[in-house]
């Protein structure tokens, strides 16, 4: 393939494609396959940045050249349960247990928008599959819950940590929804949090969490900058509250 070609292809956008999964997400939010339709469809070519920051940085490059596989230690329950109690990684596993998820599940979901993988390199290839297996780990490290404006907040600190276009949409199409379907609820300080968590926290995509699931999650997130999502746990128990007295 000619390098214009490949240059396109790895820059070509789909909005009629995004439209089209956006609506059906409405309809549906825990459609998981439709957000990965939308990042699908306008993210473009927003891989290559990551990849070369994570070339400039000595852990990214020692996680570029080993590739871990962090699905199949996230998806070893026992030895997740086994850690310490208040561990990130026993916290993962109560989390996704709860939740009745898997890092099995995202991969599966990320299926159902389809991407031309030979326009990447295989570190690009790497990359991109992490940002998605880290997904679950990201609200551990955030203290963001699944309820939707959990979700919201931590769209917001995904892509001020890794740009992209299609969180960008999902972001302000969600914030016009809450905004018509919840006028009491402060969306923009919830959208403004996660991007200063974002902004504030060490890099996740560098960071090699095989090596630290067994350590504190309190003490980690202090080391790191995970500053507490007050805005978020504010908003959530006052819709706590409006639910119970409904």
């Amino acid at each position: 393939m000619n390098a214009l070609k490949r240059f396109v292809v790895r820059n070509r956008i789909r909005p009629l494609n995004a439209l089209i999964a956006m609506q059906r997400l409405l309809r549906d939010p825990d459609d998981t396959g439709q957000v990965f339709r939308i990042i699908e469809a306008l993210s473009g070519d927003t891989i290559s940045k990551p990849v070369t920051r994570l070339r400039s940085v000595p852990e990214g490059i020692k996680l570029l050249k080993n590739k871990p596989d962090i699905v199949d230690v996230l998806n070893d329950r026992d030895a997740l349960k086994a850690m310490p109690e208040g561990s990130i990684g026993r916290s993962y596993y109560n989390f996704v247990h709860l939740e009745n998820l898997s890092a099995d599940g995202l991969v599966a979901s990320s299926h159902e928008a389809s991407r031309d993988y030979r326009m990447f390199s295989d570190d690009e290839r790497w990359t991109a599959d992490r940002l998605r297996d880290i997904h679950d780990l990201q609200h551990v490290m955030t203290g963001y819950g699944r309820d939707p404006i959990g979700e919201l907040s931590l769209l917001s600190f995904m892509t001020t940590q890794v740009h992209n276009r299609g969180i960008d949409f999902i972001i302000r199409m969600a914030k016009r929804k809450f905004q018509k379907e919840m006028p009491e609820l402060d969306v923009d300080a919830l959208i403004d949090e996660g991007r200063s968590l974002g902004l504030n926290a060490a890099w996740m995509l560098a960071i090699p969490w095989e090596k630290r699931l067994a350590e504190p999650l309190e003490a980690v997130r202090r080391e790191l900058g995970f500053q507490p999502p007050v805005k978020y746990q504010q908003a959530h128990r006052f819709q706590g509250e409006q639910l119970a007295t409904a």
